[in-house]
């Protein structure tokens, strides 16, 4: 018994190793990913004036980012499993952040013949074009690093490991947001130039700078950390070893297999519910602030405004996904958040306009939102396992994702339309029940269900 806790002990004193050398590099890359991502949201609060996007052209052009995600997301996968990480997901942050710095310049690229070919103006066609490149660049990202992660940590220690990376999300939008407004609003007409501009090359920057970092220090897996000893490199080996052999008996060790399991399937498109809802306050909290009275042309108010529902968000996450590991339940803690999801959308298209009960109820949909993502990776990976886990995890992410396609374009659409002002949030929170129902069917048919 003592040999056994001091085994134990020592295993987890070298997990603490690998977090401290891990998660801080992966936490940031993530923030600065998802910032790259989705400050296309406050830009649009002066770039739309400017160019002329209405919300039909912002909302599909936010959206199709993901179709270009996923066209690329399993061959990118691929690659990383081929190539290495340290390679593959430093050549990702380096060439989303030169496609990012891009977008100040979205109505001065010439693209020759192609906006005509399409139909297009200029401006409108080089929008679509620099956020579909920005999909392919980013594609790989994502479930490269969960796929990262099952080198290194055991099914029951990926619950909070991935919500740590995952508070990505909420850093993001408590930093960008604020950072976005500021920059728009102080830097507008420096240099002659719109403040959404400054916007997109100031935060493109640190993107490239962390793809250098990441080649210099970024290890490919325990057996190539030069900080682990020789033991503790075999620590980690032997618990992922031990965490594979006691996930359940029907896991996936092919291609083929990964892709005919119902279960697998059924978590695909609760995910891809669960994105679109994501993306969908993603894109759009910053012109919904707007509209509910919050800083009509102060755009740095809008900003810091949007702490209240990231900042809280963010907390719950973190208290879920710690819950969910000191318990080892996924299930209920998963659809629970996607309930509170949609508890909080209806809430919001009741009380639209009034700005104090509108913020509460998005502040409840951005809770239920991280916490659901934040443990929502915990379940592919304990059903998908070696070659399978490749194709498996990039190929529910690259599917998924495109319910950031659908997201933001429901909203634009029916913004536009002659529909009720508050549709899109009933067909919202219609989504998250599907979603939590998948979720539930998902899991019921694991032995270890949990």
């Amino acid at each position: 018994m003592v040999s056994i806790l001091a085994a134990m002990s020592t295993t987890l004193e070298t997990y603490k190793v690998v977090s401290r050398r891990l998660i801080p590099m992966l936490f940031i890359s993530y923030v600065i990913s998802f910032l790259d991502r989705v400050n296309i949201g406050y830009a649009k609060l002066q770039m739309a004036t400017d160019l002329g996007y209405s919300d039909v052209v912002y909302g599909f052009g936010a959206g199709i980012f993901f179709i270009g995600y996923f066209l690329f997301e399993v061959p990118s996968n691929i690659l990383l499993h081929r190539l290495g990480a340290r390679i593959w997901i430093s050549r990702i942050m380096i060439t989303w952040g030169i496609v990012s710095g891009l977008f100040a310049y979205v109505d001065m690229i010439p693209w020759g013949p192609l906006p005509a070919m399409f139909g297009l103006p200029d401006h409108e066609f080089g929008l679509y074009a620099l956020r579909f490149l920005l999909g392919l660049s980013e594609a790989g990202f994502f479930p490269g690093i969960i796929l990262y992660l099952t080198y290194w940590y055991p099914a029951s220690m990926r619950g909070r490991t991935i919500a740590s990376f995952m508070f990505g999300i909420a850093v993001a939008n408590i930093i960008g947001g604020p950072l976005s407004g500021f920059l728009m609003e102080y830097l507008h007409g420096y240099g002659a130039w719109q403040g959404w501009r400054w916007l997109f090359i100031i935060e493109a920057i640190p993107a490239v700078v962390m793809g250098i970092v990441l080649y210099l220090k970024l290890p490919n897996g325990p057996r190539e950390a030069p900080w682990l000893t020789a033991s503790q490199k075999q620590d980690v080996l032997d618990a992922v070893a031990s965490s594979q052999e006691h996930t359940s008996e029907t896991s996936n060790h092919s291609f083929r297999q990964a892709f005919s399991d119902s279960r697998v399937w059924m978590l695909t498109f609760a995910n891809m519910l669960g994105v679109t809802i994501t993306y969908a306050i993603n894109f759009w909290l910053p012109t919904i602030l707007r509209e509910i009275g919050v800083g009509k042309q102060d755009y740095a108010m809008v900003g810091i405004v949007s702490l209240i529902p990231w900042g809280i968000g963010g907390g719950t996450m973190l208290f879920m996904a710690r819950n969910s590991d000191r318990t080892q339940e996924r299930r209920w803690h998963i659809a629970g958040s996607l309930l509170a999801c949609s508890v909080g959308l209806l809430m919001f298209a009741l009380v639209d306009p009034m700005p104090v009960p509108s913020i509460i109820a998005l502040t409840i949909v951005t809770c239920g939102t991280l916490s659901y993502s934040g443990l929502f990776w915990s379940l592919p990976t304990t059903l998908l396992r070696g070659t399978a886990a490749v194709a498996g995890i990039a190929m529910i992410n690259s599917i998924t994702n495109l319910g950031g396609q659908i997201g933001p374009e429901i909203i634009g659409r029916l913004r536009s339309s002659s529909y009720h002002p508050d549709a899109a949030f009933y067909v919202l929170a219609c989504f998250t029940v599907a979603s939590a129902l998948l979720v539930v069917l998902a899991t019921r048919q694991r032995k270890n269900a949990g």
